[in-house]
């Protein structure tokens, strides 16, 4: 961290606000290296701590910073490490909640940049953004609010884009403890003034659950950075590889560099077998249906848009 960087913060933190002129010469300083550091980064996290209300300049520069620190600082990039997480998760978590909806952003982001993050981290982003929606109040970010008792426009989009986040449970898909959080949070806001925008996430976020396809999972961190050592060790013979690979099938040599034996995949079938809703999936559904006692007007618009898939 630069003397530079650290004189502007230090100052920000003492006067409690921050200018746009002094957000903009912290992404000169942070970023003049091409990466923020670790020493930045805690820094960012403590002045936001401090500042007495946040400004959209500042949370631009605080989600972008922080969300490149925590996804493309450490090899293999996109991907946040067990450390990284429970840094993160530290810095958050400080009253067993998200002090400012630029935290919630910040968690959001990470979620949709990142190829993979820990399991940790996936859960109790999910846990936070829930009790956001269900007690938090407040502008956010992007337009509109939050508020208690029912779910804005504003709280769907929130939603929507952390359970299709590429670092969700299911990349690009919803995972079963997504569908369960939907279902708690219907039934904490039913009857409620609610935003048209949050009937159509449920019964498409359920039914995605029910029926999606996820295709095929992302390598785990550890795998893409044995790929990534590969490809960059200079004393690797990339052309003696090629080379036993002329003399040898196609999915030998590919077998002999991911480390398993290559295998056809029928993508129409996977596809149409993740559409039939399994018997399992039904004693799942018809349990989440009745944690309320009743099929209520959402439950029925779900269970339409199955019965016409």
């Amino acid at each position: 961290m630069s003397m530079q960087f650290r004189d502007l913060a230090e100052q920000a933190m003492a006067d409690g606000a921050i200018s746009a002129d002094e957000i903009l010469s912290l992404r000169h300083e942070g970023w003049s290296e091409g990466d923020i550091d670790a020493d930045e980064a805690d820094a960012i996290f403590v002045l936001n701590d401090h500042l007495a209300a946040g400004t959209a300049e500042w949370s631009d520069f605080f989600v972008e910073a922080l969300s490149s620190f925590l996804v493309d600082s450490l090899e293999p990039k996109g991907y946040v490490s067990d450390g990284q997480a429970e840094w993160l998760i530290e810095r958050i978590d400080n009253n067993g909640r998200l002090d400012s909806l630029t935290e919630l952003e910040l968690l959001v982001k990470v979620l949709e940049k990142a190829i993979g993050v820990p399991e940790r981290l996936t859960a109790y982003a999910l846990d936070q953004i829930e009790q956001a929606v269900l007690t938090g109040e407040g502008p956010t970010r992007d337009g509109g609010s939050l508020e208690k008792g029912n779910v804005t426009e504003a709280e769907a989009r929130l939603l929507r884009r952390m359970i299709f986040a590429g670092g969700g449970d299911r990349p690009a898909a919803v995972g079963q403890r997504e569908a369960e959080m939907l279902f708690r949070l219907k039934d904490a806001a039913l009857g409620a003034d609610n935003a048209p925008e949050w009937k159509l996430l449920f019964v498409q976020g359920v039914g995605n659950y029910l029926q999606g396809f996820g295709g095929q999972e992302p390598l785990s961190r550890e795998r893409a950075a044995e790929l990534e050592g590969f490809m960059n060790n200079s004393a690797a013979s990339i052309g003696g590889f090629l080379g036993r690979m002329a003399h040898s099938s196609l999915s030998a040599g590919m077998s002999s560099l991911f480390g398993h034996e290559a295998e056809e995949i029928d993508h129409d079938e996977d596809v149409a077998a993740a559409q039939e809703v399994t018997g399992e999936e039904q004693a799942w559904l018809q349990g989440q249906i009745d944690g309320n006692g009743q099929i209520d007007e959402y439950d029925q618009a779900l269970l339409d848009f199955l019965a016409e898939e």
